[in-house]
């Protein structure tokens, strides 16, 4: 089976994510956006999009943007097993026709989910008790026919699903502590921007990382051994 991965920037990568896909049979194919052709919508098993600095309404500024978003809404409208996480999770819902948007503020950290009712008992039950990191400025509305299962205080719309083949996460799940420096390094800029104290940043990543590594390679095990056969 072939997991195609589109990344935004390098160090934004399948994390814990990929040693749960390859034990689940699958071959990582990575793409980079904007500068790799990203192929048949169609082809891949399962496609898997994640973060990356820039956001959906900059078409504009990056052209790209237009093509991946017509991809995952093919993707998509075929009920093809489509994940998403940020940005990927911002372009899905894009996709579906709802609108992406600034937050209230943003969100970088770590702070544990307020998981729905629907949540409990979805794919993301085991992450009720575990902080995850969150790294974003803008949100999404729910899409039409979509499962909310995830908030915080300051985002309510954290995750969503689509029937079994399609799931969204606008934090990142797949982080892994032991790689956070290049996270820091790369986003000095937006850190810096919004006062966010990068030593801190770095000490809750080491007292916090560890449970998350844990938690998030079932979260993966359980929405894949849930996708439509």
């Amino acid at each position: 089976m072939l997991a195609r991965v589109v990344v935004h920037v390098a160090f934004e990568d399948p994390g814990t994510f990929g040693p749960v896909l390859e034990e689940k049979g699958y071959v990582l194919e990575t793409l980079q956006a904007g500068v790799d052709d990203l192929g048949d919508p169609l082809a891949p098993d399962l496609l898997l999009v994640l973060g990356g600095p820039i956001g959906v309404g900059e078409e504009s500024d990056y052209p790209f943007l237009r093509d991946e978003l017509g991809l995952i809404r093919k993707r998509l409208e075929a009920r093809r097993p489509t994940l998403g996480v940020c940005l990927g999770a911002q372009l899905m819902a894009a996709s579906l026709g709802a609108r992406v948007h600034p937050g209230p503020a943003k969100e970088i950290g770590w702070k544990k989910l307020d998981l729905t009712a629907e949540g409990r008992v979805s794919c993301l039950a085991p992450l009720e008790d575990a902080a995850v990191l969150h790294w974003h400025g803008d949100t999404f509305d729910l899409p039409e026919g979509a499962r909310l299962l995830a908030s915080t205080d300051i985002c309510k719309h954290q995750a969503f699903d689509l029937g079994n083949f399609a799931l969204a996460l606008q934090f990142h799940p797949e982080a892994q502590g032991g790689r956070i420096e290049r996270w820091l390094i790369g986003h000095t800029s937006e850190l810096r921007a919004a006062g966010i104290d990068i030593p801190g940043l770095r000490a809750d990543t080491s007292r916090l990382g560890p449970a998350l590594e844990q938690a998030a390679p079932d979260v993966l095990r359980r929405w894949l051994d849930g996708l439509p056969g």
